[in-house]
């Protein structure tokens, strides 16, 4: 399992949470089974690159996406792909990871996505 946070920077665990997901800087990818820890650089369409955050997530073989808030066709995007999206990230990327595995973090639907972002 790979679990993916919008960051900031590359600081790893330690880094912020990006508050807008397609606009994040960076994601860090947690493998929750051998504690490895990978940032890669948001090189999509949003930051002047080729193709979706989900898209490129998906290659990188990510299974859920931990999340501030998200627009819901970026919800039905990593659904498409079969990445499961937690919202109510904050902090940094460690705390948010400690709230997933406590169960506080809401799966991401339509009542809870980000109405500016509907698009």
């Amino acid at each position: 399992m790979i679990i993916c946070v919008p960051t900031e920077g590359d600081r790893g665990l330690d880094e912020a949470v990006c508050q807008h997901f397609g606009r994040a800087v960076t994601f860090t990818l947690y493998d929750p089974d051998t504690g490895e820890v990978r940032v890669i650089e948001n090189r999509s369409e949003h930051m002047g690159g080729v193709g979706t955050p989900p898209e490129h997530l998906s290659r990188e073989n990510v299974s859920a996406v931990l999340a501030g808030g998200l627009g819901p066709k970026a919800i039905d995007l990593l659904g498409s792909k079969g990445i499961d999206v937690f919202v109510g990230a904050n902090g940094t990327v460690q705390e948010t990871i400690d709230r997933w595995r406590s169960g506080s973090m809401a799966k991401a639907n339509k009542d809870n996505a980000c109405r500016d972002h509907a698009h």
